[in-house]
């Protein structure tokens, strides 16, 4: 365990930090059964930290005076222990923080974890803003199970469906007709447990793989639908759509009709660029690859489709279901940890995988996005889902694509640079325009009567 040398100053923006979603603070002398509970739920959730040692602001109102510093290290050995005897055991970094008269607190960084935590006496808590909160239902408690990817809905029984409906389907065929080695259909569906053998009843893994059409089987929502919105504002409103598509069938079908109708209509898609009017030209692999991801890693417990809205200037890819086990936004390029691992394994087994380059495919779309000198993918993570824009902006400074249109176009309005930059506010873009005026390479295009800037141009 590390132990870190803190000034005043350092103890003071400690104590001055407010209770949050990932910070809290006890007393020295807190209970036991009061760590295992905040420890356990900042796991469960989305991880953070906490300091024992800092008390609370009604018995102290100064920081400097909440600071708890105590003389031994082996006086934590309780709060220390009470930690490790969380089930399972959990992801976490103790670090004692030292004053400058040699007293200590001690810090506790937790792991987002891939498990659920239980306290000593079996409880569950989840973080919710600066609040531990107890998950007593036992149905959200596998939902919890299944967001984390600890248990996976993809293995629950369909007892309503029938095992005929994945070894006697159209799918079915046309897979084993390319697999090798050659097997029997019903053999299969039992080797991959695809079936239930105790039961005989279909897993959803394999009615969302092999079934005909999953949708009028499953309890679930698993397709996937296609939005077009002929506009490029942040909120789109009613008058904006323009077309809706729902892409159904077996997973390896709905990825490559989404995919289809995803190009089909972004064909026809005109945006402003640094030459002029341009078709929206978005590296295929990079939709390819988020699209995917989105299919074999959504969490299909969550009754929802996957949304594709397709913008003039981004696409959004909505999938349902927080990023699971110890993937966070931060790290999702490096982490590998799979959900679905039957959907991914049996996918990678088609003559053509969609999946082909097993853990690489965010990797990939990044990459191409900067090959065809794009801002990269933008990944954010909600209560329930995780939504990936893909924008048309360029890598260039906003200054370079303002000056390269102007290479082909007589001048250029406030509202064509917004277009092309990516930048949302017309003040901000104002700004820009005066600098390139201020260093000579801009100059304004006056309205007739001369009191109104409506345009720019290059400077002679």
């Amino acid at each position: 365990m590390k132990v870190r040398d803190l000034s005043w100053q350092e103890i003071i923006n400690f104590c001055s930090q407010e209770e949050s979603h990932f910070f809290d603070f006890k007393a020295y002398g807190v209970e036991g059964r009061k760590v295992q509970k905040i420890s356990v739920a900042l796991a469960n959730a989305d991880g953070g930290e906490f300091i024992i040692g800092i008390q609370d602001p009604s018995e102290k109102p100064s920081a400097q005076e909440r600071w708890q510093g105590i003389e031994k290290i082996e006086d934590f050995n309780s709060i220390i222990q009470n930690i490790q005897d969380i089930e399972p055991s959990l992801p976490c970094d103790l670090e004692f923080l030292k004053d400058p008269n040699g007293k200590y607190a001690l810090r506790v960084i937790i792991e987002k974890s891939g498990s659920v935590h239980k306290t000593s006496d079996g409880t569950v808590y989840i973080r919710k803003s600066a609040q531990s909160l107890p998950v007593k239902d036992p149905n959200r408690i596998v939902e919890l199970s299944y967001s984390k990817g600890q248990t996976s809905y993809e293995d629950c029984i369909v007892p309503d469906a029938v095992a005929e409906d994945i070894y006697t389907s159209a799918e079915t065929r046309n897979f084993l007709n390319d697999y090798s080695p050659k097997s029997d259909a019903i053999d299969f569906s039992f080797n991959q447990n695809l079936i239930d053998r105790r039961t005989y009843d279909p897993k959803v893994a394999g009615i969302l793989l092999f079934a005909d059409n999953p949708v009028t089987i499953l309890p679930k929502r698993c397709g996937i639908k296609i939005t077009r919105y002929d506009t490029a504002e942040e909120r789109p409103e009613r008058i904006h759509l323009k077309d809706q598509y729902s892409i159904e069938g077996s997973l390896y079908n709905q990825i490559q009709n989404a995919s289809k109708k995803i190009t089909e209509i972004m064909e026809a898609i005109r945006i402003m660029g640094e030459s002029g009017l341009i078709m929206a030209n978005y590296p295929p692999e990079t939709i390819w690859e988020i699209l995917v991801n989105a299919v074999v890693h959504r969490d299909y417990s969550i009754s929802d489709d996957i949304h594709v809205l397709i913008f003039n200037n981004r696409i959004e890819i909505i999938s349902p279901g927080s990023l699971p086990g110890y993937v966070t936004v931060k790290n999702i390029l490096n982490a590998r940890f799979s959900r679905n691992s039957k959907l991914v394994r049996i996918l990678n087994k088609y003559k053509n995988p969609p999946n082909k380059d097993m853990g690489e495919g965010l990797n990939t779309a990044f990459q191409k996005m900067e090959e065809f000198r794009l801002k990269p993918p933008v990944i954010e993570e909600f209560n329930n889902s995780i939504k990936v824009t893909i924008a048309h902006t360029p890598l260039a400074s906003p200054e370079e694509s303002v000056l390269k249109y102007l290479e082909t176009n007589p001048s250029i309005k406030n509202r064509e640079a917004r277009e092309i930059t990516g930048i949302k506010s017309e003040n901000v873009m104002k700004g820009i325009f005066y600098n390139l005026r201020d260093k000579g390479l801009i100059s304004p295009v006056l309205s007739k009567t001369g009191s109104k800037i409506i345009a720019w141009k290059k400077s002679n």
